[in-house]
Protein backbone atom coordinates (compact mmCIF):
# COMPACT_ATOMS: atom_id res chain seq x y z
CA UNK A 1 0.00 0.00 0.00
CA UNK A 2 1.42 3.25 -1.33
CA UNK A 3 -0.58 6.15 -0.17
CA UNK A 4 -0.30 10.23 -1.01
CA UNK A 5 -2.41 12.65 1.46
CA UNK A 6 -2.82 16.08 -0.21
CA UNK A 7 -3.24 18.48 2.37
CA UNK A 8 -1.71 16.76 5.17
CA UNK A 9 -0.44 20.03 6.71
CA UNK A 10 -4.13 21.21 7.81
CA UNK A 11 -5.99 20.55 10.83
CA UNK A 12 -7.73 17.00 9.63
CA UNK A 13 -3.90 16.13 8.20
CA UNK A 14 -1.74 15.17 11.10
CA UNK A 15 -4.83 12.47 12.70
CA UNK A 16 -4.99 10.97 8.93
CA UNK A 17 -1.17 10.11 8.38
CA UNK A 18 -1.25 9.22 12.53
CA UNK A 19 -4.16 6.95 11.84
CA UNK A 20 -3.06 5.51 9.00
CA UNK A 21 0.39 4.88 10.28
CA UNK A 22 -0.92 2.86 13.33
CA UNK A 23 -3.25 0.93 11.08
CA UNK A 24 -0.93 -0.15 8.47
CA UNK A 25 2.55 0.35 9.73
CA UNK A 26 4.26 -1.39 6.61
CA UNK A 27 2.67 1.26 4.28
CA UNK A 28 4.48 3.95 2.51
CA UNK A 29 2.73 6.73 3.30
CA UNK A 30 3.41 10.57 1.50
CA UNK A 31 2.10 13.88 2.18
CA UNK A 32 1.49 17.30 -0.41
CA UNK A 33 0.78 20.28 0.62
CA UNK A 34 1.14 23.87 -0.14
CA UNK A 35 2.50 24.92 3.63
CA UNK A 36 -0.34 27.40 4.11
CA UNK A 37 -0.57 26.55 7.80
CA UNK A 38 2.69 24.01 8.09
CA UNK A 39 3.49 26.95 11.38
CA UNK A 40 0.50 26.74 12.91
CA UNK A 41 1.96 23.86 15.61
CA UNK A 42 -0.78 23.81 18.74
CA UNK A 43 0.58 21.51 21.74
CA UNK A 44 3.05 19.57 20.31
CA UNK A 45 7.07 18.66 20.28
CA UNK A 46 7.50 17.00 17.22
CA UNK A 47 6.47 17.30 13.73
CA UNK A 48 3.44 15.23 12.63
CA UNK A 49 4.84 14.51 9.45
CA UNK A 50 7.26 12.32 11.55
CA UNK A 51 4.70 9.49 10.36
CA UNK A 52 5.56 10.14 6.50
CA UNK A 53 8.03 8.66 4.40
CA UNK A 54 8.55 12.22 2.05
CA UNK A 55 6.88 15.49 2.11
CA UNK A 56 5.92 16.99 -0.72
CA UNK A 57 5.53 21.26 -1.07
CA UNK A 58 3.57 22.32 -3.85
CA UNK A 59 0.45 23.53 -5.05
CA UNK A 60 -2.82 21.36 -5.44
CA UNK A 61 -3.81 23.49 -8.94
CA UNK A 62 -0.33 22.73 -10.14
CA UNK A 63 0.54 18.98 -9.89
CA UNK A 64 2.93 17.79 -11.39
CA UNK A 65 2.01 15.50 -14.09
CA UNK A 66 3.36 11.85 -13.03
CA UNK A 67 3.43 12.54 -9.26
CA UNK A 68 0.65 10.03 -8.77
CA UNK A 69 2.56 6.93 -10.40
CA UNK A 70 2.54 3.91 -8.48
CA UNK A 71 0.43 5.36 -5.72
CA UNK A 72 -2.63 2.85 -4.55
CA UNK A 73 -4.72 5.25 -2.35
CA UNK A 74 -4.80 9.03 -2.81
CA UNK A 75 -6.46 11.14 0.09
CA UNK A 76 -7.72 14.99 -1.64
CA UNK A 77 -7.54 16.67 2.20
CA UNK A 78 -6.49 20.21 0.54
CA UNK A 79 -9.55 22.77 0.72
CA UNK A 80 -9.75 26.71 1.53
CA UNK A 81 -11.84 24.92 4.36
CA UNK A 82 -14.37 27.06 5.67
CA UNK A 83 -17.34 29.43 4.81
CA UNK A 84 -15.16 32.55 6.39
CA UNK A 85 -12.63 32.42 4.14
CA UNK A 86 -14.48 30.93 1.21
CA UNK A 87 -16.48 34.20 0.98
CA UNK A 88 -12.92 36.03 1.46
CA UNK A 89 -11.67 33.97 -1.49
CA UNK A 90 -14.35 33.04 -3.56
CA UNK A 91 -12.68 32.55 -7.02
CA UNK A 92 -10.06 30.60 -5.55
CA UNK A 93 -12.29 28.21 -3.19
CA UNK A 94 -13.28 27.00 -6.73
CA UNK A 95 -10.26 26.77 -8.06
CA UNK A 96 -8.50 24.53 -5.22
CA UNK A 97 -11.65 22.91 -3.41
CA UNK A 98 -13.33 21.82 -6.91
CA UNK A 99 -10.84 22.66 -10.18
CA UNK A 100 -7.88 21.01 -8.63
CA UNK A 101 -9.54 18.54 -6.91
CA UNK A 102 -10.75 17.13 -10.40
CA UNK A 103 -7.64 17.49 -12.25
CA UNK A 104 -6.67 15.32 -9.57
CA UNK A 105 -9.04 12.72 -9.59
CA UNK A 106 -8.86 12.25 -13.27
CA UNK A 107 -4.65 12.33 -13.04
CA UNK A 108 -5.26 9.24 -10.10
CA UNK A 109 -7.46 7.79 -12.64
CA UNK A 110 -4.94 7.75 -15.33
CA UNK A 111 -2.33 6.32 -13.23
CA UNK A 112 -4.12 3.87 -12.33
CA UNK A 113 -4.59 4.36 -8.76
CA UNK A 114 -6.82 1.98 -6.77
CA UNK A 115 -8.91 4.53 -4.00
CA UNK A 116 -9.18 8.05 -4.23
CA UNK A 117 -10.89 9.81 -1.09
CA UNK A 118 -12.27 13.15 -0.86
CA UNK A 119 -13.06 15.00 1.91
CA UNK A 120 -16.44 16.66 0.84
CA UNK A 121 -19.08 18.07 3.33
CA UNK A 122 -22.65 17.28 4.92
CA UNK A 123 -22.69 21.43 4.66
CA UNK A 124 -24.13 20.69 0.64
CA UNK A 125 -27.41 19.85 2.77
CA UNK A 126 -27.34 23.65 3.75
CA UNK A 127 -31.00 24.42 4.99
CA UNK A 128 -32.76 21.06 5.26
CA UNK A 129 -35.76 21.36 8.27
CA UNK A 130 -37.55 18.32 8.97
CA UNK A 131 -36.35 14.42 8.90
CA UNK A 132 -32.63 13.64 8.96
CA UNK A 133 -30.71 13.80 5.19
CA UNK A 134 -29.94 11.14 3.90
CA UNK A 135 -27.54 10.98 0.65
CA UNK A 136 -30.54 10.76 -1.69
CA UNK A 137 -32.26 14.21 -0.77
CA UNK A 138 -32.04 17.42 -2.45
CA UNK A 139 -29.20 19.45 -1.98
CA UNK A 140 -29.23 23.41 -1.07
CA UNK A 141 -25.69 24.79 -0.54
CA UNK A 142 -25.82 28.27 0.77
CA UNK A 143 -22.21 29.09 0.21
CA UNK A 144 -19.24 29.06 -2.01
CA UNK A 145 -17.38 26.40 0.04
CA UNK A 146 -20.69 24.38 -0.01
CA UNK A 147 -20.84 24.85 -3.65
CA UNK A 148 -17.24 23.54 -4.28
CA UNK A 149 -17.87 20.34 -2.72
CA UNK A 150 -20.96 19.66 -5.01
CA UNK A 151 -19.40 20.53 -7.80
CA UNK A 152 -16.60 18.29 -7.06
CA UNK A 153 -18.82 15.10 -6.22
CA UNK A 154 -20.18 15.92 -9.86
CA UNK A 155 -17.40 15.91 -11.96
CA UNK A 156 -16.04 12.74 -9.91
CA UNK A 157 -18.99 11.20 -11.00
CA UNK A 158 -17.90 11.60 -14.74
CA UNK A 159 -14.73 9.99 -14.27
CA UNK A 160 -14.50 6.55 -16.20
CA UNK A 161 -12.59 3.28 -15.50
CA UNK A 162 -11.70 1.07 -11.95
CA UNK A 163 -10.77 3.92 -9.71
CA UNK A 164 -12.58 3.56 -6.72
CA UNK A 165 -14.15 6.76 -6.08
CA UNK A 166 -15.09 7.96 -2.00
CA UNK A 167 -16.57 11.13 -1.28
CA UNK A 168 -16.82 11.71 2.24
CA UNK A 169 -19.64 14.07 3.62
CA UNK A 170 -17.88 14.61 6.84
CA UNK A 171 -20.15 16.47 9.83
CA UNK A 172 -18.45 19.30 11.21
CA UNK A 173 -15.62 18.69 12.33
CA UNK A 174 -14.13 19.15 15.87
CA UNK A 175 -11.56 17.76 18.42
CA UNK A 176 -7.98 18.66 19.26
CA UNK A 177 -5.65 18.26 16.80
CA UNK A 178 -1.92 19.10 16.86
CA UNK A 179 -2.61 22.03 13.77
CA UNK A 180 -5.22 23.02 15.86
CA UNK A 181 -8.34 25.46 14.12
CA UNK A 182 -10.34 27.39 16.54
CA UNK A 183 -13.17 28.56 14.05
CA UNK A 184 -15.08 25.57 14.37
CA UNK A 185 -18.12 25.54 16.72
CA UNK A 186 -17.36 23.27 19.38
CA UNK A 187 -13.87 24.43 19.40
CA UNK A 188 -14.70 27.78 19.75
CA UNK A 189 -17.18 27.05 22.97
CA UNK A 190 -14.20 25.06 24.45
CA UNK A 191 -11.68 28.30 23.99
CA UNK A 192 -13.71 30.88 24.99
CA UNK A 193 -15.36 28.65 28.24
CA UNK A 194 -11.17 28.09 28.88
CA UNK A 195 -10.61 32.05 28.47
CA UNK A 196 -13.61 33.57 29.10
CA UNK A 197 -15.60 31.51 31.56
CA UNK A 198 -18.61 32.28 28.98
CA UNK A 199 -20.18 30.93 25.77
CA UNK A 200 -22.19 33.36 23.77
CA UNK A 201 -23.86 31.82 21.36
CA UNK A 202 -24.89 34.22 18.75
CA UNK A 203 -28.24 32.59 17.36
CA UNK A 204 -31.27 31.08 19.57
CA UNK A 205 -29.63 27.88 19.99
CA UNK A 206 -31.93 25.93 17.81
CA UNK A 207 -30.16 25.46 14.83
CA UNK A 208 -28.86 21.43 14.12
CA UNK A 209 -25.09 20.63 13.47
CA UNK A 210 -23.85 17.40 13.43
CA UNK A 211 -20.36 16.91 14.49
CA UNK A 212 -17.42 14.61 13.95
CA UNK A 213 -14.12 14.39 15.73
CA UNK A 214 -10.66 14.54 13.76
CA UNK A 215 -9.86 11.11 14.99
CA UNK A 216 -13.14 9.47 13.71
CA UNK A 217 -12.66 11.24 10.32
CA UNK A 218 -9.22 9.64 9.93
CA UNK A 219 -10.73 6.31 11.08
CA UNK A 220 -13.45 7.02 8.08
CA UNK A 221 -10.68 7.75 5.88
CA UNK A 222 -9.08 4.42 6.48
CA UNK A 223 -12.30 2.95 5.10
CA UNK A 224 -12.22 4.42 2.31
CA UNK A 225 -8.58 4.39 0.96
CA UNK A 226 -9.26 0.66 1.23
CA UNK A 227 -12.83 0.27 -0.11
CA UNK A 228 -14.00 -2.24 -2.74
CA UNK A 229 -16.63 -1.59 -5.21
CA UNK A 230 -18.35 -4.09 -4.07
CA UNK A 231 -19.23 -2.25 -0.89
CA UNK A 232 -20.99 0.70 -1.81
CA UNK A 233 -20.24 0.66 -5.19
CA UNK A 234 -17.00 2.48 -7.71
CA UNK A 235 -19.00 5.76 -6.90
CA UNK A 236 -20.03 6.50 -3.56
CA UNK A 237 -21.12 9.83 -2.03
CA UNK A 238 -21.85 9.09 1.90
CA UNK A 239 -22.31 11.14 4.95
CA UNK A 240 -19.63 10.67 7.25
CA UNK A 241 -20.83 10.92 10.97
CA UNK A 242 -23.09 9.40 13.73
CA UNK A 243 -26.81 9.48 14.46
CA UNK A 244 -25.67 10.05 18.37
CA UNK A 245 -23.51 13.09 17.19
CA UNK A 246 -26.36 15.43 15.93
CA UNK A 247 -26.96 17.96 18.18
CA UNK A 248 -28.55 21.48 18.47
CA UNK A 249 -25.91 24.57 19.23
CA UNK A 250 -27.61 25.20 22.50
CA UNK A 251 -27.20 22.03 23.90
CA UNK A 252 -23.45 22.34 22.45
CA UNK A 253 -22.89 25.37 24.85
CA UNK A 254 -24.71 23.81 27.89
CA UNK A 255 -22.35 20.69 27.56
CA UNK A 256 -18.96 22.39 27.31
CA UNK A 257 -20.41 24.38 30.29
CA UNK A 258 -21.07 21.09 32.12
CA UNK A 259 -17.52 20.22 31.82
CA UNK A 260 -15.27 23.40 32.38
CA UNK A 261 -16.91 24.63 36.02
CA UNK A 262 -17.54 28.23 36.20
CA UNK A 263 -18.54 28.79 32.79
CA UNK A 264 -22.17 30.80 31.82
CA UNK A 265 -24.31 30.47 28.54
CA UNK A 266 -25.27 33.39 26.97
CA UNK A 267 -28.10 32.54 24.54
CA UNK A 268 -29.15 35.31 21.98
CA UNK A 269 -32.92 34.31 21.92
CA UNK A 270 -34.22 37.32 19.43
CA UNK A 271 -31.97 36.07 16.66
CA UNK A 272 -32.79 35.61 13.12
CA UNK A 273 -33.19 32.28 12.26
CA UNK A 274 -29.91 30.56 11.31
CA UNK A 275 -29.69 29.07 7.91
CA UNK A 276 -26.80 26.82 8.31
CA UNK A 277 -29.20 24.13 10.05
CA UNK A 278 -29.50 20.06 9.26
CA UNK A 279 -29.61 17.27 10.68
CA UNK A 280 -27.73 14.26 8.85
CA UNK A 281 -28.58 10.10 8.40
CA UNK A 282 -25.48 8.66 9.05
CA UNK A 283 -27.21 4.87 8.41
CA UNK A 284 -25.45 3.98 4.96
CA UNK A 285 -21.92 5.24 6.58
CA UNK A 286 -22.77 3.11 9.41
CA UNK A 287 -24.18 -0.22 7.45
CA UNK A 288 -20.85 0.05 5.15
CA UNK A 289 -18.08 0.97 7.67
CA UNK A 290 -19.46 -1.31 10.76
CA UNK A 291 -15.62 -1.45 11.76
CA UNK A 292 -14.89 2.08 11.05
CA UNK A 293 -17.79 4.12 13.32
CA UNK A 294 -17.06 6.99 15.11
CA UNK A 295 -15.46 6.36 18.77
CA UNK A 296 -15.53 10.01 20.39
CA UNK A 297 -18.29 11.28 21.97
CA UNK A 298 -19.38 15.07 22.25
CA UNK A 299 -17.64 14.76 26.14
CA UNK A 300 -14.63 12.99 25.07
CA UNK A 301 -13.86 15.69 22.07
CA UNK A 302 -14.65 18.32 24.88
CA UNK A 303 -12.70 16.96 27.21
CA UNK A 304 -9.37 16.06 24.39
CA UNK A 305 -9.76 20.01 23.83
CA UNK A 306 -10.05 21.06 27.47
CA UNK A 307 -6.54 18.83 27.63
CA UNK A 308 -5.07 19.72 24.58
CA UNK A 309 -5.70 23.58 25.61
CA UNK A 310 -4.63 23.38 28.65
CA UNK A 311 -1.52 22.10 27.62
CA UNK A 312 -0.78 25.17 25.26
CA UNK A 313 -1.35 27.24 28.61
CA UNK A 314 -4.54 28.46 26.12
CA UNK A 315 -5.79 31.62 27.68
CA UNK A 316 -6.45 34.43 25.20
CA UNK A 317 -9.41 36.16 25.27
CA UNK A 318 -9.08 37.49 21.64
CA UNK A 319 -8.23 34.14 20.03
CA UNK A 320 -10.70 34.94 17.03
CA UNK A 321 -8.04 37.23 16.31
CA UNK A 322 -4.87 35.01 16.11
CA UNK A 323 -3.36 32.37 14.19
CA UNK A 324 -6.02 30.23 15.61
CA UNK A 325 -8.53 30.77 13.28
CA UNK A 326 -7.76 30.37 9.60
CA UNK A 327 -8.68 33.14 7.91
CA UNK A 328 -6.30 35.42 9.45
CA UNK A 329 -3.44 32.66 8.98
CA UNK A 330 -4.11 33.32 4.91
CA UNK A 331 -5.29 37.07 5.40
CA UNK A 332 -2.06 37.66 7.30
CA UNK A 333 0.16 36.01 4.58
CA UNK A 334 -1.25 38.12 2.42
CA UNK A 335 -0.83 41.26 4.26
CA UNK A 336 2.64 40.66 4.69
CA UNK A 337 3.28 39.49 0.74
CA UNK A 338 3.86 36.18 0.97
CA UNK A 339 0.89 35.07 -1.14
CA UNK A 340 -0.88 36.63 -3.56
CA UNK A 341 -4.83 37.62 -3.90
CA UNK A 342 -4.66 34.33 -5.95
CA UNK A 343 -3.21 32.70 -2.61
CA UNK A 344 -0.02 31.78 -4.61
CA UNK A 345 3.55 32.13 -2.82
CA UNK A 346 5.19 34.60 -4.26
CA UNK A 347 9.20 34.86 -4.49
CA UNK A 348 9.94 37.04 -1.05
Amino acid sequence: MKILVIGNMGYVGPSVIKELARQHPEAILHGYDNAYFAHCLTGIDTLPERHLQKQYFGDVRNLPEGMLEGYTGVVQLAAVSNDPMGNRFESVTREINQEATVRIAEQAARENVSNFVFASSCSVYGVASGDPRKETDPLSPMTAYARSKIGSEEALADIEGDMVITSLRFATACGMSERLRLDLVLNDFVACALSQKKITVLSDGSPWRPLIDVSDMARAIDWAIQRKASNGGRLLNINTGSNQRNHQVRDLAETVASVIPGTSVSINEAAAVDSRSYKVDFSLFEELAPDHQPQMTLRDSIQGLVEGLSKMEFADTDFRDSHLMRLHVLQAHVDQGRLTQALRWTEQ
